[in-house]
């Protein structure tokens, strides 16, 4: 896990300020709860901690190091929207593969049951030869998911992914997403 640090951090756009100086230490390797109203600036924070933003003013440190400027493609972050991303073109194994291939390191076979391992965590087993508009919104939002945590990336960010859910599979996801934060591996925010 991660462990995360933002000092001082505001976020201004134009004239108005969608963050406030805020300082915030995340408990590593734990899951981190964000609520507020809509347009309380949980989006704002996220995409700020994650790197898709800098910050106006203030640092973001990770695990000791300034982090502000840093681009997310230069930070070990995995982030799942409420509008999820698939890559449209690739089959949902492929998808799921997709971060494991990129970090390289891993026979075909290793990715193989990687990929299959999450697939039954997240009950997508039957589709991962289909293409991602084959597939129901949850069962998209679900390929997204693994692919997430197929990176197992030390800082992981949920932004309202059960949002677009109905309400049994949100239900149960919820559960389901509780199970494998249990593990400790990632430093959760959602």
């Amino acid at each position: 896990g991660m462990d995360l640090r933002l000092e001082r951090v505001e976020q201004k756009v134009g004239a108005s300020a969608h963050l406030y100086a805020l300082d915030l230490s995340l408990v590593p390797r734990a899951v981190t709860v964000l609520l507020g109203a809509t347009q309380a600036g949980k989006t704002t924070l996220m995409r700020v901690m994650a790197g898709l933003d800098a910050p106006s003013k203030g640092r973001v440190l990770a695990d000791g190091k300034d982090v502000t400027g840093l681009p997310v493609r230069e930070r070990n972050v995995a982030m799942v929207y409420q509008q999820f991303i698939n890559y449209p073109s690739m089959t949902v194994a492929a998808n799921i593969a997709s971060p494991l291939r990129l970090r390289g390191g891993m026979s075909a076979a290793a990715i193989g049951e990687r990929v299959a391992e999450l697939a039954a965590r997240l009950h997508i087993e039957p589709f991962l030869k289909r293409l991602p508009a084959e597939l129901s919104g949850g069962q998209q939002q679900r390929v997204a998911l693994a692919r997430a945590l197929a990176k197992k990336a030390p800082l992981m960010l949920l932004d309202e992914p059960l949002v677009n859910l109905d309400y049994k599979l949100r239900e149960e996801l919820r559960d389901e997403l509780s199970q494998l934060f249990a593990t400790g591996e990632s430093t959760v925010i959602y």
